[in-house]
């Protein structure tokens, strides 16, 4: 992976009246194909999921994934106007969540740019938290 990108992620989750948000700034790639871009980065000892790549898909302002290959794979899909049942892995086991979009924003470029999004995540259909993200993306040089 070629990581000529600077990429930073600010995710915020609300859970119970509290919420609690983390910055993550790392290195990585940014390309488009097909008419979506995906931004792609190496996980760290600091996020817990060492050995992991993370890939971000975005297609416009309706749909993201994320998708987590490695040891602890993940997906979760986020999609306005649907709610999908994805895999999750937490390092101490798997999860099935329900995931639902509030909003999808992108204002992503062939340059870089940001995307904001936020979603539901339930567990049986039971809320268990709101999640808001918002990724930015600008060449490292």
């Amino acid at each position: 992976m070629k990581e000529d990108y600077l990429i930073t992620i600010h995710g915020t989750m609300e859970q119970d009246g509290e919420s609690d948000s983390v910055k993550l700034m790392t290195r990585g790639s940014f390309v488009k194909r097909n008419g979506s871009f995906f931004i792609s980065y190496k996980e760290t000892e600091a996020t817990g999921y060492a050995g992991c790549v993370t890939t971000v898909k975005v297609e416009d302002s309706h749909k993201v994934s994320m998708l987590r290959f490695g040891p602890a794979p993940s997906q979760l899909v986020i999609e306005k106007g649907r709610r999908h049942v994805c895999h999750y892995e937490t390092g101490h086991g798997s999860l099935s969540l329900g995931v639902a979009a509030d909003e999808i924003h992108s204002r992503l470029s062939d340059e870089g740019g940001t995307v904001r999004f936020s979603y539901l995540l339930d567990m049986e259909t039971a809320a268990v938290s709101r999640n808001i993200v918002k990724i930015t993306v600008k060449p490292a040089n």
